[in-house]
């Protein structure tokens, strides 16, 4: 009898086991001051968009594979962890987007420990550079590198892919860091304020012919280097334009250097033309490859670089047209 007892209480709990087990992820949230009526995930091969509520809730049923993804609101994103049978709620204000964001329910220890760790990356990664060469750099980021490390291992509980993806992230993080401040070291160190610039011979000139930098001796020069798949480049259009249209009468040039490869150079024609970009519109001999991008340590785009009448550098890292101290540094020049 005792055995027919065992048995039915096996059967009993593999069948509450079996309902317990959710085949799909339960996920909702509460946004303050939402950016947009809906949010997205997506992941390689997954794409999803949720309703947000007029007062900033949401919630959808997610039928996902075990792993990472992105969550979207208007122009802010964060990373998610996943996996069925999660029951996760999320509660963030776009005010203070990495800053607010919470999770609760089930899933919300690897996603706490993920918008934690964001935060942390950005405070250790908060710090000037001014006085540092690149060894000191190196040794800063070494630390950085060490209290992530030390950060992953003192949490308790988290899915080993978190922790293996997190750990794998730094190294990336560190390299990233290294290579972008490393160049702007190297600007400080190699091009400093008053040295004569790098030049450029002979780009196309969308008007017709060619343009070297020393066509544009006598005047200040401010240089913006773009490309037409660039978004961040093509948003500072609107800005650059009412900057040129303002000291359209001073002694100074504009000149647009397009790095787009061959294969989009009538990409680059016709933009030129259709969005009536003005100023001096040029295209690098080489795109990325240029003698003149290389010199200039350009590795991200849009770059915005600034001489003075004699080709000397004023600042190899200027500031863009959207940012107001670039007209305190015009108006204080010219």
């Amino acid at each position: 009898m005792k055995k027919v007892v065992l048995i039915v209480t096996a059967m009993v709990l593999v069948a509450c086991d079996k309902e317990v087990k959710k085949e799909y992820v339960t996920f909702s949230g509460q946004i303050t001051n939402k950016n947009s009526d809906s949010i997205v995930l997506s992941a390689k091969d997954y794409s999803k968009t949720i309703k947000v509520n007029e007062d900033g809730s949401f919630s959808d049923t997610l039928f996902v594979t075990k792993g990472f993804f992105t969550f979207y609101d208007g122009g802010e994103y964060t990373g998610l962890f996943l996996k069925n049978g999660d029951d996760l709620q999320m509660t963030l204000n776009t005010d203070e987007f990495d800053e607010s964001i919470e999770y609760t329910g089930e899933g919300s220890v690897d996603n706490n420990f993920l918008a934690e760790n964001t935060r942390f990356q950005e405070q250790l990664l908060d710090f000037e550079i001014d006085e540092m060469d690149q060894a000191a750099l190196k040794t800063k980021l070494a630390g950085v590198a060490t209290e992530l490390e030390n950060f992953i291992h003192s949490q308790k509980d988290l899915d080993t892919a978190v922790v293996n993806r997190s750990r794998k992230g730094i190294a990336n993080t560190i390299k990233s860091y290294q290579g972008y401040l490393g160049d702007l070291i190297a600007l400080r160190t190699d091009l400093p304020k008053g040295r004569p610039s790098p030049v450029f011979s002979n780009y196309e000139n969308h008007s017709g012919g060619t343009t070297s930098l020393t066509d544009l001796k006598g005047k200040y020069v401010y240089i913006d280097v773009w490309a037409t798949w660039c978004g961040p480049c093509k948003a500072e259009i609107p800005h650059l334009k009412k900057v040129e249209e303002d000291y359209r009468e001073k002694n100074i040039e504009f000149v647009s250097v397009s790095i787009d490869r061959p294969k989009d150079h009538e990409k680059w024609v016709s933009m030129v033309t259709d969005k009536e970009l003005s100023g001096i519109q040029l295209y690098a001999d080489k795109d990325w490859e240029s003698k003149f991008v290389k010199e200039y340590y350009i590795k991200g785009i849009p770059r915005f670089i600034l001489i003075d009448p004699d080709g000397n550098i004023i600042s190899p890292n200027a500031p863009r047209p959207s940012d107001p101290e670039l007209r305190n540094l015009l108006e204080e020049l010219i």
